[in-house]
């Protein structure tokens, strides 16, 4: 076990109540979920600023960790019954320290709750400043667990192309920015076209994000997307999973 993790153990834990809302990824194709993306909150609602603004380099591993157990008691809780929904969480790379000894409580809590492995996803942000080769070992521990990944905000930052020629995700989710405006922006259809065929050739699911007009969602259609998640489809829920509304392909 590295040393860090020692260290982490007997770090400052994260006292801030808080809880999740959960946002539906949507096959528009099958005309399903599926996935559900956690999303912190604060305990009576209130929006992610409120949690994150009181984490810091003592109690990030804490919030992380807890984070991962809320997630995943919560969506145990809403799908009680046998379903193929994803559930996604978004982790803190700088909060692993060995990813086989900082994975044991997340693996604890879905034996504990009965959640198969295979359907967590576990994403983290493309423009989050991460050493590479650590990023590296993370996603292929999580791998060889039976984990999915992801890249989200992927054209944010500044490592997506250098970290897929190394290693492929199962899922990419193109940064919003990419989205916004599609169907006024000519150059950012030229984008989102191309890098959809390198994901294509990759074997990558891409997952197209914070949707919000018919007219982006059109574009995304014709371009051949099937996996959408914004707002013109379902707002983030607190504490439960929505129904997303269905627009005709």
């Amino acid at each position: 076990m590295a040393v860090g993790c020692a260290g982490c153990k007997d770090g400052k834990a994260f006292e801030v109540p808080f809880s999740m809302a959960f946002q539906p990824i949507v096959d528009l194709d099958r005309r399903r979920v599926f996935a559900q993306e956690a999303l912190v909150r604060g305990s009576g609602g209130e929006g992610a600023g409120s949690v994150l603004s009181r984490v810091n380099d003592e109690n990030r591993y804490a919030f992380d960790q807890q984070c991962r157990v809320k997630a995943i008691e919560l969506a145990a809780k809403l799908s009680p019954g046998a379903t193929d929904e994803l559930l996604s969480i978004n982790f803190m790379p700088n909060a692993v320290y060995e990813p086989r000894a900082c994975i044991r409580l997340t693996l604890a809590t879905a034996e504990r709750l009965g959640f198969p492995l295979d359907r967590i996803v576990f994403e983290f942000t493309e423009n989050e400043r991460v050493d590479t080769s650590h990023l590296l070992r993370i996603l292929e521990t999580y791998r060889t667990i039976g984990f999915k990944t992801a890249i989200d905000d992927f054209g944010a930052g500044h490592s997506g192309l250098n970290l897929l020629a190394r290693f492929q995700p199962d899922i990419v989710k193109l940064d919003m920015e990419l989205i916004r405006d599609i169907d006024t922006q000519p150059a950012k259809r030229i984008v989102v076209k191309h890098t959809l065929a390198m994901l294509a050739d990759f074997g990558i699911t891409p997952i197209c994000e914070g949707i919000e007009t018919e007219g982006e969602l059109q574009v995304l259609r014709d371009l051949g997307v099937s996996l959408v998640q914004g707002y013109l489809l379902a707002r983030p829920s607190f504490e439960q999973f929505t129904q997303p509304v269905l627009l005709a392909a």
